[in-house]
């Protein structure tokens, strides 16, 4: 799960552009999401920033952090974390879970397709199952690359495969037992969720965000969770 290297590149500009407001959504399910969600990734999230090559007071940015899946391990490891997400439910649960290991993290409302931060302004920056949600995936990837510095890393972590993952076999299975003819859902284009579950495609759009020596590993978990980061 090694995060590519990073040399500078200049920010690009953009015309900015109306994306769907998901901040309502996310408030809703975000103590559920913290109970059955966080709690089991914050193992994926430490292997990550280990195999990134995370350091103690370096400064990182966790993009789309949820409750802290990633904010909480960088913490422990001993970085500088600032963890940004557009619910301030979800930031709400993350200060709880940190305050509960006294741990120090900044907190911020913000949305990751446009970051409210300068050029260069963080070691390393990382999201789990956020980017890849993004309506807007590649405009996200470059504003993380943006606000790294140069020689500092970025994590991506992703769902894999969808083919491979057995709760979503389970579901496809259950509803060919009444519609024989369903395969799945369409992914052509693949639905948000899973447009970073191809390698090649994840690799291309870290590499057209600028960023160099770029790395792709996959990581399956038992029952068939794969995951490429």
């Amino acid at each position: 799960m090694a995060a590519p290297h990073y040399r500078r590149r200049e920010a690009e500009s953009a015309v900015p552009q109306a994306l769907p407001d998901t901040r309502e959504a996310w408030d809703r399910i975000a103590s559920g999401y913290d109970r059955t969600n966080t709690e089991t990734q914050i193992w994926l999230g430490n292997e990550s920033l280990v195999r990134a090559g995370l350091r103690p007071g370096r400064r990182f940015l966790d993009i789309a952090s949820g409750s802290g899946a990633l904010s909480i391990p960088a913490a422990r490891i001993g970085a500088e974390v600032v963890a940004v997400d557009q619910s301030p439910v979800m930031l709400r649960l993350l200060r709880e879970r940190a305050s509960r290991e006294s741990l120090e993290i900044d907190t911020r409302v913000m949305d990751g397709h446009a970051l409210a931060f300068d050029e260069d302004s963080f070691d390393a920056a990382g999201s789990q199952f956020g980017v890849m949600l993004f309506p807007d995936m590649p405009r996200s990837i470059r504003e993380m690359t943006r606000v790294v510095k140069p020689g500092g890393r970025v994590l991506v972590i992703a769902y894999g495969d969808p083919h491979q993952i057995d709760f979503l076999a389970f579901l496809v299975g259950a509803v060919q037992s009444v519609r024989p003819g369903f395969n799945g859902p369409p992914m052509d284009p693949p639905p948000l969720p899973f447009q970073l579950s191809d390698p090649e495609r994840l690799a291309r759009e870290l590499a057209k965000a600028g960023l160099k020596d770029v790395t792709v590993e996959t990581i399956t978990r038992k029952h068939g969770l794969q995951l490429r980061c």
